[in-house]
C-alpha cells in the first residue's frame, strides 16, 4: 500500500480537502424496515450513484441472501464508482484461508472489499464469545489476506466509539491490526449511533495520532439524530472517508444521510469531492428517484432536497426573498437540484400572491384591486379550511378564475353516490360504490353511471365516462394520490373534511387540488373537478 496514490479521479488521497463518498445504501440501507431490494432495484441505484459521481458503492454481502448473490453475479458496469463487497473477518477458530465467508466475498470479484470487525471488547466477549487477542488475529488475518486478493481493503471498525470510551487501548489495538496489514481505510463506526459530535470529534483526533487521516473513515448511525453532524465532525477531525446512505437509510433510525453530507461538506465546509456542479445538482433528483423504486412518499422536510426546503410562506419573509434569496435561502436551490416554491395561504401578503402569478405565467399589476380581492379571498377560504400551500393547481386556478380566464367546461347539475355491503350466492363480501352524475357540457345535458371499488372512485369514474368523449386531454388523467382529514375532531360526523388529491398525466407531470365540505363526498367532488378543470386548461381545451 502506497499513501497518497491516486484513486480513481486522479485525486491524490493525501489531499487535505479531497473526501472520498462511501454509499452503503445497498448493504446498511437494505437494513431498514420495509425495504426490500430486488437485483434489478441494486443495479438501478448503482447506476444513479455512478452516474453522480459516488466513490465507492457497497453493493451487498455475497453469500448472505439470494438477492446480494444475484446482484454480484451480474454487477452493473460503473465508469465512476467502484464497488465493493461487504463480510465479516474470519469466524473463530478457522484460518481465513478456510473461512467460506471470506471465500464468498473473494469470489465477488471486486476491488474493493470491506471487512467489519469488533472494536469494542464487551461485543467481542460477549456477541462473539473470543478472547481479546484472538479477536485482533481475527482482524490481522482477514485483512492481510484480503489485501493480497484485492486492490483495496475497507475496515470497519464496528462499536470502535463505544469501545474507545471503555477500552482504548484495545480499541486502538483492533484498527492498528487492520492498518499495519494493509487496510487501504480504517473506518470508525457508530454502530449504536448514541455518540454526540463532540465526543466524534476529539476521539477522531486521538485517533490521528495512530492512524493518518488520509486512511481514515466515518460510519455513523441516526439514532440521536446527530448522523450527518457527527460525520461533519468526523471530517473536521481529519477523516477523508464518510460512509452513508441515500436518504438515510439503514437500520433502526438509519445511517448518515449522503443527501445532506454531500452538499454540506462542499458548500459549507469548502471540502472536495468526486462530484462536480452538474453531479450535486442531481441530488434533488436522486432523491427522489430512490423514493420512486421503493415506492416511497418523499420527505417533504428533507434538507436541500424536500419540497419545503426553499418554500416561503410568510409574506414577510417573500417579501424579503423578491428583494434578494439570501435573506431566507442558505444556497441557491438549483446547486443541489431543487427550486424555490412561494406558498400561498393564509399567512400571505401581497408579495406571496405576485410571486406565484409570476412562477405561472401571469402578468398584472401589483396595485390592481384583482389582486387585493384574491389575497381576501385566499385567508377566507383557509379560515374555512382550504389548504392551497399543498394544492398548488386550486391556487392557480382560483387566481385565473378572478382574472376571467378560466372556461366552464362543465357544469354539475347533481350526482348520487350509494354503497353497497353484501354477500353474493358464493359466500363472499361484496363492497360496490355507484355514482350517478348529471352534468351540463358544451349547452348538452348529460347522464352517466359508473361503479367503482369506493364512492370517490366510482363518481371520478362517473366524470370521466361523461366527459372523456368531449375532451380527450382526460383520457391520459390519472389520480395518484387521496388524502382526507378532518378539521374539526371534536364535532363527530358533522366534522369538516378536507380532500387533497394528486393527479398525474401521461408525461409525468403531477399536480394538487383541494375540496373542503362537511360532506366528505362532496370535499372529494370539489377537488375532482378543480383536477379535471386544471387538466383542461393546461392542455388548452376550449370550453
Amino acid at each position: 500500500m502506497v499513501l497518497g496514490a491516486q484513486y480513481g479521479d486522479g485525486v491524490s488521497a493525501m489531499d487535505d480537502k479531497r473526501v472520498y463518498i462511501y454509499d452503503s445504501t445497498l448493504r446498511d440501507g437494505a437494513q431498514t424496515q420495509g425495504v426490500d431490494f430486488t437485483a434489478a432495484d441494486k443495479a438501478a441505484v448503482a447506476r444513479e450513484l455512478d452516474r453522480i459521481g459516488i466513490d465507492y458503492i457497497e453493493g451487498g454481502w455475497p453469500g448472505a441472501n439470494p438477492t446480494d448473490d444475484s446482484f454480484f453475479a451480474e454487477p452493473p458496469t460503473l465508469s465512476r464508482a467502484r464497488l465493493s463487497a461487504f463480510g465479516m473477518t474470519r469466524r473463530a477458530g478457522r484460518s481465513a484461508d478456510n473461512d467460506p465467508g471470506l471465500t464468498a466475498l473473494f469470489s465477488s470479484r471486486c476491488d474493493v472489499i470491506c471487512l467489519v470487525g469488533k472494536t469494542w471488547d464487551f461485543h467481542a466477549k460477549v456477541a462473539l464469545g473470543v478472547g481479546l487477542e484472538e479477536n485482533v488475529s481475527m482482524i490481522r488475518d482477514s485483512v492481510s489476506l484480503a489485501s493480497k486478493k484485492v486492490q483495496e481493503v475497507v475496515f470497519d471498525a464496528e462499536h470502535f466509539f463505544d469501545g474507545y470510551k471503555e477500552n482504548p487501548d484495545f480499541a486502538i489495538s483492533c484498527v492498528s491490526a487492520a492498518f499495519d496489514v494493509g487496510a487501504r481505510w480504517i473506518v470508525l463506526c457508530d454502530t449504536n449511533g448514541g455518540t454526540l459530535p463532540d465526543e466524534v470529534e476529539q476521539i477522531v483526533g486521538e485517533i490521528t495520532k495512530e492512524v493518518p487521516g488520509s486512511n481514515l473513515g466515518i460510519h455513523c448511525h441516526d439514532d440521536t439524530d446527530n448522523a450527518v453532524a457527527n460525520s461533519l465532525a468526523a471530517v473536521r477531525a481529519g477523516v477523508r472517508q464518510v460512509q452513508g446512505t441515500l436518504n438515510g437509510l439503514g437500520e433502526r433510525c438509519g445511517n448518515a444521510n449522503l443527501i445532506s453530507v454531500i452538499p454540506s461538506l462542499v458548500f459549507k465546509m469548502g471540502y472536495t469531492t468526486g462530484m462536480n456542479a452538474d453531479d450535486l445538482s442531481r441530488l434533488t433528483p436522486l432523491s427522489r428517484f430512490l423514493d420512486e423504486r421503493l415506492n416511497k412518499r418523499p420527505n417533504t422536510a428533507a434538507a436541500y432536497v424536500g419540497d419545503r426546503a426553499f418554500a416561503h410562506k410568510g409574506g414577510l419573509h417573500v417579501s424579503a426573498i423578491e428583494k434578494d434569496p439570501k435573506t431566507y435561502e442558505h444556497i441557491e436551490p438549483e446547486r443541489v437540484g431543487n427550486q424555490r416554491n412561494i406558498l400561498v395561504s393564509d399567512q400571505a401578503g401581497r408579495s406571496n400572491v405576485m410571486a406565484r402569478f409570476r412562477e405561472i405565467g401571469i402578468e398584472i399589476d401589483q396595485e390592481s384591486s384583482k389582486v387585493a380581492r384574491l389575497l381576501d379571498d385566499v385567508k377566507y377560504r383557509e379560515s374555512r379550511g382550504f389548504a392551497y400551500d399543498g394544492a398548488e393547481a386550486s391556487f392557480e386556478l382560483l387566481a385565473r378564475r378572478a382574472l376571467e380566464e378560466v372556461p366552464n367546461y362543465f357544469q354539475l347539475q347533481s350526482f348520487r353516490v350509494t354503497d353497497e355491503r353484501r354477500w353474493n350466492a358464493k359466500g363472499e363480501l361484496v363492497t360496490l360504490s355507484e355514482a350517478t352524475i348529471k352534468l351540463e357540457v358544451k349547452d348538452r345535458n348529460l347522464i352517466e353511471v359508473a361503479e367503482g371499488n369506493g364512492p370517490v372512485n366510482a363518481l371520478d369514474n362517473a366524470l370521466r365516462k361523461a366527459l372523456t368523449p368531449e375532451y380527450p386531454a382526460l383520457d391520459n388523467m390519472r389520480l395518484v394520490d387521496y388524502k382526507v382529514r378532518i378539521l374539526t375532531p371534536g364535532e363527530g360526523t358533522m366534522a369538516i373534511t378536507r380532500v387533497l388529491i394528486e393527479s398525474q398525466d401521461d408525461t409525468g407531470g403531477s399536480w394538487s387540488t383541494v375540496g373542503v365540505s362537511a360532506n366528505v363526498i362532496d370535499a372529494s367532488y370539489n377537488a375532482l373537478h378543480d383536477a379535471i378543470t386544471y387538466r383542461l386548461f393546461k392542455a388548452g381545451e376550449q370550453q
